[in-house]
């Protein structure tokens, strides 16, 4: 039986991999500065928090509104 506990953290680990692959091929930047980028933002911590079952959003879409939100132009 798959422990639900192991597979939420499988499930976030592939959502956080998901939105630092889609920062950089959008801003077209090496993926250990997509990296930083995603672990220093504000995401990161809800995500890691459970905030708002934000978690369960789509990757892209949270990744869109870091971009947006938190770099701007970055």
């Amino acid at each position: 039986m798959v422990d639900r506990e192991q597979l939420a953290l499988v499930y976030k680990q592939n959502l956080e991999n998901d939105i630092i692959k889609y920062i950089a091929e959008v801003k077209g930047i090496e993926l250990r500065k997509a990296f930083d980028i995603y672990y220093s933002s504000r995401l990161a911590e809800q995500i890691s928090e459970g905030k708002c079952g934000i978690e369960n959003m789509d990757a892209k879409y949270l990744a869109e509104d870091l971009i947006e939100n938190e770099l701007g132009t970055q």
